[in-house]
């Protein structure tokens, strides 16, 4: 059976948007993430090389270096690219894929540092890092995790994490609030 790639459909019971069983969601920004991170990368590298040309100072050395430069300021801007399908998520980066079994989840915790992430574990020692962005921007990925982790709560095998699941799902809630009252005239 081939992927088929959704938004969300509405659930058969609780009104929310679900993804259908047989497909996969993702992170709808990504792309417009991606050409921003090319256009930065290329603005900083036109940039340098225009006031290099400017000062007659261009030579095959600097423009090695203000390459370097802009990849590198690319590799650091380019976000990774988050899917989720029945039992699964994964966050692939430049250099590898990570992924996580969300129907065997053991953990899920806030990490510590400048940029919060979820960090999501599972029982065969996966381990995957996201920015809660990703889904509180996008539900479909956001239900396929709170489905898969609800069950592996009751289940008994996510016994870390839900107080950040708790905290996380009252942040998308809020903000689905917020864009009903705004699409109403009411805020």
């Amino acid at each position: 059976m081939g992927r088929r790639d959704i938004r969300a459909v509405p659930g058969p019971h609780s009104g929310r948007a679900h993804p259908p069983p047989d497909t996969s969601a993702y992170d709808h920004g990504w792309a417009g993430d991606l050409r921003f991170a090319v256009r930065c990368a290329l603005t900083l590298l036109g940039l340098l090389l225009a006031v290099d040309m400017t000062a007659s100072h261009l030579t095959t050395v600097h423009a090695l270096l203000w390459t370097g430069l802009a990849v590198l300021l690319f590799m650091v801007l380019v976000p990774p690219r988050v899917r989720a399908g029945a039992g699964w998520l994964s966050c692939r980066g430049l250099v590898r894929e990570r992924i996580v079994r969300t129907d065997r989840l053991v953990s899920v915790r806030w990490s510590d540092g400048v940029s919060q992430r979820l960090v999501l574990r599972d029982a065969e020692g996966g381990r995957v890092e996201v920015d809660p962005q990703v889904f509180v921007a996008n539900p479909a990925l956001w239900h396929r995790l709170d489905d898969d982790a609800r069950a592996c709560v009751k289940r008994g095998t996510l016994r870390c994490g839900v107080t950040a699941l708790r905290q996380l799902s009252d942040r998308i809630d809020r903000r689905t609030a917020r864009a009903v009252f705004t699409a109403s005239g009411l805020e």
